[in-house]
């Protein structure tokens, strides 16, 4: 009997199981996967992956179900993500293509990885924190208020009213907007605020300090603020009425803790694989409500400017957000993980400059 075979036939168990959701047993696995041995052979190999810790039986007559251990096995041994076919990457592109605003290609996104996957979709927008400065426009819109319009690079629109006294003038409101576009465009929220208060220290914008004392305030805020980070789910009901409540009740109060929910997908799709997902299986997850689903997320967006506090700069590759889909253990990972991966690309070619295919 071979390590590898043995292995083979884990494989096939779980495919079967996740599949049919039924404990599999030595002939059926014969008879749907071409293993070379006997039915008897098979069952030894089943006894000794059960003893090993990657199958378990539930009943002393029935066939054997995956552990956890069993299911980390798989999706380790998982070389590579099989892409989506060319019209499933269509698919995808039609559909979130027609979205009239980030916001709305989140949701879009969400529901779209539910209707792929039967499992509960979690998008989440790009945190402030995270974000670079595309643009800031500056417009009166008072006697002593002016409207501060700030893009960033992920898309996101903030407005912020400032409240500057004596207003300044058209020309001096134009020339110290098209210094601050210059100078700030692609830092991060926090240096660009210090940016803005070392202009209104220069001589050519004295004049504007208040003015740049307001802006930068209006950056530092929306740097600091961890709470503008959106998430959007979908297929949570779904979900509920395809397994059984006693299965699911735990995931679907874990569901409730959107902090939990954020924090664990985040870190997770910190952590990818070179398959450009994450996985957490049960108590990796370290969730007790989570001990029977499993987690893939990816990453979407990267920060590439320079995003350093002090005098040197530094190049970060670290995602904006994450997508993900949260299941039982006994998901369809290949599925799963490939269509995870192909949203979080598309949205990465979204909000990226180098827009990029969905799933090249």
């Amino acid at each position: 009997m071979t390590q590898s075979r043995r292995m083979l036939v884990l494989r096939a168990v779980v495919e079967d199981y996740i599949r049919s959701q039924e404990p599999v047993g030595s002939t059926s696995l014969t008879r749907n996967h071409h293993l070379g041995v006997s039915s008897a052979t098979v069952r030894n190999d089943m006894a000794a992956l059960e003893d090993e810790g990657y199958l378990v039986q539930p009943h002393t007559s029935a066939g054997r179900v995956p552990t956890e251990k069993g299911y980390r096995y798989f999706v380790d041994r998982l070389a590579t993500v099989v892409p989506l076919s060319p019209a499933q990457r269509r698919a995808i592109g039609n559909f979130l293509g027609g979205s009239v605003s980030l916001e709305d290609t989140l949701q879009r996104a969400a529901r779209l990885l539910a209707r792929i996957t039967g499992q509960v979709a979690v998008v989440a927008s790009p945190a402030l924190s995270k974000s670079t400065l595309r643009h800031v426009e500056i417009v009166p819109v008072s006697m002593n208020k002016l409207l501060a319009v700030i893009i960033t690079d992920t898309g996101r629109v903030a407005q912020h009213t400032l409240e500057v006294r004596p207003l300044p003038s058209t020309e001096l409101l134009a020339t110290f907007s098209e210094t601050v576009n210059a100078r700030c465009a692609g830092k991060s929220l926090t240096l660009a605020a210090k940016t803005i208060v070392a202009l209104g220290k220069t001589v050519e914008h004295g004049r504007l300090s208040a003015l740049a004392q307001a802006l930068s305030h209006a950056l530092t805020s929306m740097a600091a603020d961890e709470q503008a980070t959106d998430m959007y789910m979908a297929g949570t009901s779904k979900l509920a009425h395809q397994h059984s409540s006693t299965e699911m009740a735990p995931l679907l109060d874990a569901l409730e803790e959107q902090v939990v929910i954020m924090r664990l997908m985040n870190s997770l799709s910190e952590e990818v694989t070179e398959n450009g997902v994450g996985v957490a299986i049960g108590s990796e997850t370290h969730t007790p409500e989570l001990m029977h689903a499993s987690v893939i997320t990816s990453g979407y967006g990267h920060i590439n400017a320079t995003i350093s506090e002090g005098s040197a700069s530094a190049q970060t590759g670290k995602p904006v957000a994450f997508v993900g889909s949260i299941g039982p253990t006994h998901m369809d990972y290949v599925t799963t993980m490939a269509a995870v991966r192909a949203v979080a690309r598309y949205l990465t070619g979204i909000i990226g400059e180098d827009a990029t295919d969905a799933d090249s």
